[in-house]
Order: C-alpha cells, then structure tokens, then sequence
C-alpha cells in the first residue's frame, strides 16, 4: 500500500487525535478504513450516481432528491457517521444502496469507487475531501457540491488557506448553492461553475402527519394533552438548563439534544424528568427528555410551541423547516450561522419567532399563553415551507445530466 502525502499528513492527524477518534466512534472500523464494502451492485445498466451525505442533517436534507434520482439512475448514499448511517438506512433502503464512506485515505476512495464506479458524485452541501476529488479527478468522475454552503465564518478560514485549496475548488464540475451570498463565496474560492439552486432542505421537510404514532408517544411518556408542551429541538450544550429556567410556571417542556453522548447531562439538567429510554412513565411529570433516535418528528407534532436548539450558545443554529412544515410556531435564538438564509426567508414571512437568551422566559411567557399569535405564526410558517420548494428537482436534473455526460464520454459499461 503506497501513501501519497496527503495520506501522510492524515496519519499524522489520526495519530495526534487517536483518544478522541476511539471515544467517538462506536465502530465500524472495517468500514472506515475502506476493508469492508457494500455488496457488488447490480448490473442494471442504468446511470449510478453516488451522493455522499457526512451526518444526520446532509442526509435528511436528501429526503425528496433520492427518490427523483432513484426513477432514472442508481443512487448510492455514503454517510460517515453512526447516526447518519442509521438514519440513512431508515430512509433510502427502498431506493438506494446505503454504506458508510470510507475516511479519505487513497486506498479507501480507490476501493469505495471501485465498487460503486458511479458516473457522477454529488457532495452535499459541503465536504471536499482531497483524496476523493484527486482519484475521481484521475477517473474523470465529475464532482459535483450540492446544496451548497459557505458560512462566513467557513469562507474566512477558507480564505486563509486559499492559495492550498482553491484548486480543489475549481475541480468541481459544478457548485449548485443555497443563495448568492453562498454562490460569492465558492466564486471566491475558485469554483468555475456555480449555479443558485435553492436549498433542498425545503423540500426535506416532511409535510405528513402521523398522529396516531404521536398520540402513542405522548401516552407512553405521560405527557397531559390538556396543558400546553413546548418541544425544544436538536437542543446543545447549556440549553436544557436555560430552557428549563425559562419554561412559563404549568407548562409541560420535552427537550431532544442533538448529540446521544449528552443524553444523561441532559438528563440531569431538566431535573426529575421522564426519559424517553427507559420506558416509564410518571404522572403529573412537567418535564420530559426525549433521549432516542428519529422520534422527534412525533415530538414536534405534539408541541404547541417548537424551540430550536444549538442557537443559544457557540453553536450555529438548528434547522426549522421540519415544525414549520408541521404548521408548528417556532422560535429560535440569536445563532443561526448554519441557516441564515432559511431563518431570514421565515422571518421574512412572518413564519419565525426570534429571541434571545435573556428574553427567553419573556418571550416564551408571551407566546405560549396567546394562541392567536402562535396559529398566526404557525400558519405562516408552513406558506413559506410551501412556497420554496422544488430545489431536489434542479439538483436532480443537474446530476443526471452530468452523469449521462459521463456513460457517453465512456460508451457502453462492459459487464455492468
């Protein structure tokens, strides 16, 4: 096995971060490193197009492009990490191959590719890895960003390391971004082609309802349907205290952090809480903790008012598509770099509420305790979810054109 220099550099990084690497991944090691690869596809003869999604938001925001693409291609979708791996199976089995994306070691790529031997490759939103651009570079895979993004704070560590990486910038086939302000940045950066597409995270947002599935869940946490429940989404490190503090006196408060390693924290800042995990149930309990994997849709179904988490501190905002879809009223806080765009298009259509950390409890008080506002703004939240789909079917388009141009340059697949 022969090492390039980028290669070199990752061991040494792996080797520096080794503790934390251990701590945080739960397994797949055989995977990770390229040994262990999905099945050998079927040879169906159909364009393949390989979309690689890191986590659990890159792979919700893929919610309505893989079933357009899987009509008239192959779809792959390789994820890195745990949860996006078992949020990726539970969404896409029906329609696509799910596998974990090897690390960027050449031999990983090399064999992943082989594999798969996709026509195009769409990376989502953004995640340029040098190995993967440089081997699809050399087999003349065209490389494609989809539903692009580059914060300001992204774009200025970018800038800084420009004259490295802006070549890998311009090898991409084309950058389909969120906005203009995004489409600047990647201009900035070297990207030749780069097309404003929208965000597919509109279109992710799930519109149907499941209210049986949610009446089971407020039942088995013993949540009281007849007293108001703010649901506090996706929420980061301190926010379960604050949101605890700030919850109006009789008001019932479920919050689901973002990450499963902060569950028991979480825990133990909301108090005597019922969790989620352990199945039981306490009557007359106020506060509740939802410590599991692909339930919080149900959660947002049953809230009066949604509060979105990780814009409360150093973190970046959390994506509030989902209850707006919903017909959910929902606040979010001062940090929202992940999402500016989305939260100025909701705020623009009077579907967002914002708020700060020292306004919280005022404002929650507020909100909660006047339903005209709260179906006022729910109701204009979900025109504006309405109002802005349909970027799955540009990027669709996008992809498939690159990917016929590839089964063209190299004529009939022999063998598959």
């Amino acid at each position: 096995m022969s090492l390039n220099p980028i290669d070199a550099a990752y061991f040494l990084i792996a080797a520096a971060a080794s503790p934390t690497l251990v701590r945080k991944s739960r397994g797949g090691w055989s995977e990770r490193l390229g040994i262990a690869l999905p099945a050998e596809p079927e040879r169906t003869g159909r364009k393949r197009v390989l979309l690689h999604a890191v986590s659990v938001g890159e792979v919700n925001a893929l919610r309505t492009l893989v079933p357009i693409l899987a009509d008239q291609a192959d779809v792959f979708v390789c994820t890195t990490t745990d949860t996006g791996l078992a949020r990726a199976r539970e969404l896409y089995t029906d329609d696509a191959t799910v596998c974990r994306m090897p690390m960027d070691f050449s031999w990983g790529v090399s064999r992943i590719l082989d594999r798969v031997r996709p026509d195009v490759v769409g990376l989502v939103e953004l995640e340029l890895w040098p190995n993967m651009l440089s081997v699809c570079g050399r087999r003349d895979i065209p490389v494609a960003v989809i539903n692009g993004r580059l914060s300001a704070r992204s774009f200025e560590g970018y800038s800084r390391a420009r004259p490295i990486i802006s070549g890998m910038f311009a090898s991409l086939a084309v950058a389909a971004v969120q906005d203009e302000s995004y489409a600047e940045r990647f201009r900035a950066m070297g990207a030749r082609r780069v097309e404003v597409t929208g965000s597919m995270k509109w279109d992710a947002a799930n519109l149907s309802r499941d209210s049986q599935k949610a009446d089971e869940l407020a039942e088995q946490l013993g949540i009281d349907r007849s007293k108001k429940l703010i649901v506090a989404g996706s929420t980061g490190p301190g926010e379960e205290e604050l949101l605890h503090a700030a919850c109006p006196s009789g008001v019932q408060l479920l919050c689901a952090p973002r990450k499963p390693e902060r569950f028991d924290g979480a825990a133990l800042a909301l108090g005597e809480c019922v969790r989620r995990s352990i199945g039981e149930k306490r009557d007359g309990a106020t506060r509740f903790l939802l410590d599991t994997i692909g339930e919080l849709r149900l959660a947002y179904e049953l809230a009066d008012l949604v509060v979105m988490g990780r814009s409360f501190g150093e973190q970046f905002g959390s994506d509030p598509t989902e209850p707006a879809a919903l017909g959910k009223a929902t606040m979010i806080g001062p940090s929202v770099g992940d999402f500016t765009a989305i939260v100025a298009e909701m705020e623009k259509a009077g579907g967002l509420a914002r708020t700060t950390r020292r306004s919280l409890g005022a404002d929650l008080e507020r909100l909660i305790r006047d339903d005209q506002s709260r179906q006022k703004l729910a109701e204009a939240a979900e025109r504006c979810v309405l109002a802005n789909r349909g970027s799955s079917a540009r990027h669709a388009e996008l992809l498939l054109a690159l990917s016929d141009l590839t089964k063209r340059r190299r004529g009939p697949r022999v063998g598959g």
